[in-house]
């Protein structure tokens, strides 16, 4: 909440004006973890910060093409000085960033006081497990820890509630009525808590139903099964490596009355209430689904319920409606568009 304050303060800032929020979103989102991981905030302006995130966004981008494709098929090719390096020039970047924060964190721990945040935790593990060749908590570990917190918490997030905004100046009518359940719920004094969540249908409908329109995870991340195993009379041996297709379950034809459109029925019974459907699995399932998915949940309804407590968006005046296509690229991002926000 203290970071939607921020957020809520650059937007109020350029009200009125052309604004790409994604920037915005991406750092707001970003210092959500930042705040977990080292328990403070970065600027908005900081260039370390701007850094940081540009790395990011180009390590992710590293990630798809034929060669990091041969390197994940053949691992053994790693082994080759420098190829990493050259294939994933980004990856060492962004680690260099964490090993500069991590070491100013180092100078001014103390291990006599209670952990103020993850890196705590984690060194006060790293010093019990001194002399245990088969622990986990050890130096480089903590920084690939940060790297996966970083990569996986913040551009998922902010980019979902990028699409959201953009859907909510394609559908004014909605972004109303969103707006409408935010004044009768929580008014214009207090701010949105979680607890809310539960007698705001229409808003969690939204919310989820961009989740699902804009499918910005189509494929899970590979995973390899541990033994053979049978599934409906399939047999899947042992060290199959596997990717799960989400889209197939939040397009299917047979769940959702219309799979290809913005449709808030999809969450929405004839009495208004909230309904979820078991093909809903935007942070796929089981005990490799996103670890994530409480926090992400949480960023998600008290982020957008702010903004729409807060302003009203829509397209700039002079510019075309922006395409609801999203660009095809892992996570899927909707095509670059500006928006207004007017306070509310």
């Amino acid at each position: 909440m203290e970071e939607v304050g921020h957020l809520c303060d650059v937007f109020t800032a350029h009200a009125g004006s052309p604004l790409n929020p994604y920037p915005l979103l991406d750092k707001a989102v970003c210092n959500v973890i930042v705040s977990l991981i080292y328990a403070h905030r970065l600027e908005y302006g900081d260039p370390d910060f701007i850094k940081m995130l540009k790395v990011l966004k180009e390590n992710m981008g590293e990630n798809i093409g034929l060669f990091p494709e041969v390197l994940n098929t053949f691992p053994i090719l790693l082994h080759i000085p420098g190829l990493a390096d050259k294939v994933f020039p980004g990856q060492k970047t962004f680690l260099t960033i964490v090993d500069k924060l991590v070491t100013e964190h180092k100078r001014t721990w103390n291990p006599d006081q209670p952990p103020q945040d993850l890196t705590d935790a984690f060194l006060a593990e790293v010093e019990k497990a001194k002399g245990n060749p088969e622990s986990s908590f050890y130096g480089a570990n903590l920084h690939l820890v940060v790297l996966g917190l970083l990569g996986a918490a913040t551009v998922t997030t902010s980019i979902t509630l990028s699409w959201a905004l953009l859907l909510m100046i394609l559908h004014p009518d909605v972004q109303c009525q969103v707006q409408q359940e935010i004044d009768e719920v929580i008014g214009h004094v207090w701010l949105p808590e979680m607890a809310d969540q539960v007698r705001m249908p229409f808003t969690n409908a939204v919310i989820h139903e961009v989740q699902r329109f804009a499918d910005i995870i189509p494929m899970t991340l590979p995973h390899r099964t541990s033994c053979d195993i049978e599934v409906r009379g399939f047999l899947i041996p042992k060290r199959m490596t596997l990717i799960s297709n989400l889209s197939s379950l939040l397009k299917d034809e047979t769940v959702w009355e219309k799979p290809l459109c913005f449709h808030l029925e999809h969450f929405l019974d004839a009495q208004g209430h909230f309904v979820k459907h078991e093909a809903f699995m935007p942070f796929s399932a089981g005990c490799r689904s996103c670890l994530g998915e409480p926090l992400a949940r949480m960023e998600l309804f008290l982020f957008f319920t702010c903004l729409l407590q807060r302003f009203s968006f829509s397209v700039p005046d002079g510019q075309p409606l922006p395409s609801d296509y999203g660009i095809y690229t892992m996570p899927v991002t909707p095509a670059p568009y500006q928006l207004c926000a007017v306070v509310h």
